[in-house]
């Protein structure tokens, strides 16, 4: 397939950790998904990375999760519906006032860990982001997994939604991604992930025998072993391809 006329959105998980790593990392990326401070990140970090992103042109993002710093998000918590609903319209609506405060752009909103796979699956919690999402401002694009429920109802209550793919997680058969606990679950070689970036962009996401998905943003994560050397890595292979890099609501 040929990659002239292509775009595509390069987005990171930030707020998080290394902030000089981070840093570097901002300078790589179109969107940054912003911590906000339930399994990382506190507020004067939450304005520090989003200022600095705004300054790089990379469109900010609030990264939403389960309360859980102990376990990074990645565990899943067991609350109801509107406890969800609650936590998710707080953290969007903290970010959104830092951002406000510092006249920084609030463009999107990605779930992280947990949360974005139990999402993934479930159309009870899926309403409850989407909800919160759309109370805090209809506006926000929200980040979704291909042929998921967060994507059906995200659709469903009119918001934007950006088909979402991994350049370092690997995937199985079916287009799900292959779960963090089990063996392979990441993909660590830059070149590997950059050549599974250029896939996912010219081809889209295979699931079985249902076809492929074109997608809208590549997720690159902030604490994946070489994380630089593979967004690196990956940006220069879609350049290369002749892919253009863009945030998604400029696509």
């Amino acid at each position: 397939m040929t990659t002239m006329g292509l775009t595509i959105d390069l987005n990171a998980d930030v707020g998080e950790g290394d902030a000089a790593a981070e840093e570097a990392l901002l300078a790589l990326v179109t969107s940054a998904n912003v911590a906000c401070g339930f399994h990382a990140g506190d507020p004067s970090i939450m304005a520090r990375v989003a200022a600095m992103a705004c300054e790089r042109g990379v469109a900010v993002g609030a990264h939403p999760a389960f309360p859980d710093r102990e376990g990074f998000g990645r565990r899943v918590v067991d609350l109801s519906p509107a406890q969800v609903e609650a936590d998710v319209a707080y953290q969007v609506g903290a970010l959104l006032g830092i951002c406000r405060a510092a006249r920084v752009p609030l463009r999107h909103v990605k779930p992280h860990g947990a949360l974005y796979h139990r999402a993934a699956g479930d159309p009870v919690l899926a309403r409850a982001v989407v909800r919160a999402v759309a109370a805090v401002d209809r506006n926000l694009a929200l980040f979704v997994p291909p042929r998921s429920a967060l994507e059906r109802e995200g659709e469903r209550a009119g918001l934007r939604v950006a088909r979402e793919g991994f350049a370092d997680r690997c995937y199985r058969h079916d287009g799900s991604l292959v779960p963090r606990h089990e063996r392979g679950a990441l993909i660590e070689d830059p070149e590997e992930a950059a050549r599974q970036a250029v896939r996912l962009v010219t081809e889209g996401l295979r699931a079985g025998g249902a076809g492929a998905v074109p997608l809208d943003t590549i997720c690159l994560h902030g604490d994946t072993p070489r994380a630089l050397a593979i967004a690196r890595s990956v940006r220069r292979a879609l350049e290369s391809a002749g892919v253009v890099l863009r945030p998604f609501g400029d696509i």
